[in-house]
């Protein structure tokens, strides 16, 4: 992987801070002029201004288009079964969709590795950076450091995670302990080519470095961001690296430590809402989750967009998902109405609001809408939400005791009375402790649609992933489960090992 020191995305604000102050001392320097973008330590960590811009910045590497501001969130979905591709553009994910992704994939093999280990990098020559400057920054900067390294570390460990869900197989996979290939660990920061050369380390010990960062996130994050809805949602604090760890928990199937960390968000009976730090709970309204500027009490992280800071070509997700008739763009996939496809499934009653109020008929198709502001597309990019939490918990309870858990069936009801009141379960309903846990998935495969968690569901469980239309399904032994290492890699890292 080539590397350099890149300061573009906070550099400009940097630089009009300098020139604000002076212009240039000579003309001479335009013999030997020096890089607009890039900038020695000593200025951007001067003082806490500056530094304030460079943790801004660590938030655009993540959010870029092609990373966790759209296309996760996409492929995530389009590899199993809900959805059926329009448009068969491998610019936008028709490799994805029918499974035919090579080392040499541009658009998203070699695309989401380099947008992932670029906020990565960013990350740790930040971190790096406000060590070595520790000693020339005021003595009162001290805490606010501690809450920015929570930031810093928090999005590490949110890349590391999302890219263990689609470049290595699933840590229960094999014998269960995370022993299969992982991921290069780079936790230090990278200038130039020297250390290109990183085996792999195996998908556990990648997610005891998520582990670290979040338990150092937790321990060094703010509560709050204050009363404004905005900061809250789009800023990790410490709530947002509980919610994390709840889900990267869940993944690796230890349930116990789900219980533990939801608890601390989630009180024993309802109503369910975080009783310390930001005050999470379920909106009242599906519909309302998602209407602009979707900052409800429910959004734990998402990514915000503006006009003149938008996802990027081919990235949005209105664009993905909702066709002109209906006020987005290309509507490059439908919803799957056959056989097999979540509006097929009995539990997604015709009622339910997340039918009636987040899909609508275009001609004899329905498209997901849950994604409403086309050109200039500021739709939030969602993450993270409470109800994700709820489910979460619920899922725990069931797998460690075992049957139909008071509370489990308490939070499942919470988030499926929400949008379908007439279709809460019962325990003598449901019957079996297998039939409860097919409820909580269902409910997951329904409640996120189009938000990215349903390869990570299929995943975990070391399910197949189904076929839809004319594709068929790949089981968990097939080459084609995980995504292959970019050739870009291999090309430059000579340790690392194919998939």
């Amino acid at each position: 992987m080539k590397l350099t020191l890149n300061l573009q995305k906070t550099a400009v604000a940097v630089s009009t801070l300098l020139l604000t102050f002076g212009g240039f001392s000579c003309q001479n320097n335009l013999l030997e002029p020096t890089s607009q973008i890039q900038f020695s330590d000593q200025v951007v960590f001067s003082n806490p201004a500056r530094i304030a811009l460079q943790v801004n910045g660590l938030y655009s590497f993540v959010k870029v288009g092609g990373f966790l501001g759209g296309r996760v969130q996409v492929y995530g979905d389009i590899r199993a079964n809900d959805f059926i591709n329009r448009a068969t553009n491998n610019v936008t994910g028709t490799a994805v969709w029918n499974h035919t992704l090579t080392e040499t994939s541009v658009n998203d093999v070699i695309s989401m590795w380099g947008a992932g280990y670029a906020a990565i990098n960013q990350i740790n020559v930040f971190l790096a950076g406000l060590d070595a400057n520790a000693g020339s920054l005021p003595s009162n900067f001290a805490a606010t450091s501690l809450n920015y390294q929570g930031e810093a570390r928090f999005l590490r460990a949110l890349c590391y995670y999302t890219m263990l869900q689609y470049y290595a197989r699933p840590y229960t996979a094999g014998a269960g302990d995370g022993s299969l290939p992982g991921l290069p660990l780079r936790l230090r920061a990278e200038m130039g080519p020297d250390a290109n050369g990183l085996a792999r380390s195996t998908v556990r010990q990648v997610y005891d470095q998520i582990l670290l960062d979040l338990k150092f996130a937790e321990d060094n994050l703010p509560l709050t961001y204050g009363t404004t809805a905005f900061n809250n949602i789009t800023r990790a604090h410490r709530n947002t690296a509980i919610a994390l760890k709840v889900r990267v928990y869940l993944t690796m199937g230890r349930y116990a430590d789900v219980i533990t960390e939801a608890n601390k968000l989630v009180p024993t009976t309802a109503p369910f809402v975080a009783p310390n730090g930001v005050a999470f709970a379920l909106n009242s309204s599906i519909a309302g989750v998602f209407a602009p500027p979707q900052e409800t009490a429910e959004s734990i992280l998402s990514f915000p967009f503006t006009a003149q800071d938008t996802p990027g070509t081919q990235n949005q997700l209105a664009y993905y998902y909702l066709p002109n008739s209906l006020g987005g763009n290309n509507g490059e996939y439908s919803l799957n109405t056959a056989a097999g496809g979540v509006l097929s499934e009995a539990g997604f009653g015709a009622a339910d609001a997340r039918r009636t109020s987040l899909t609508a008929l275009s001609g004899t198709e329905r498209f997901l809408t849950k994604y409403p502001t086309g050109t200039p597309y500021t739709d939030k990019a969602p993450v993270m939400r409470y109800s994700e939490v709820l489910l979460s918990l619920a899922e725990a309870r069931v797998r460690t005791t075992n049957s139909i858990d008071t509370q489990a069936l308490a939070l499942l009801n919470a988030v499926r009375g929400r949008s379908n009141p007439n279709g809460l379960y019962t325990a003598t309903g449901l019957g079996s402790v297998s039939a409860m846990l097919d409820a909580l998935l269902l409910e997951r495969r329904i409640e996120f649609l189009g938000e990215g968690l349903r390869n990570t569901d299929i995943m975990r469980l070391n399910a197949t992933i189904p076929g839809k239309s004319t594709i068929g399904p790949i089981d968990p032994t097939n080459p084609l489960y995980v995504w292959p290492i970019p050739s870009t890699e291999l090309l430059t890292n000579n340790l690392v090992i194919r998939n």
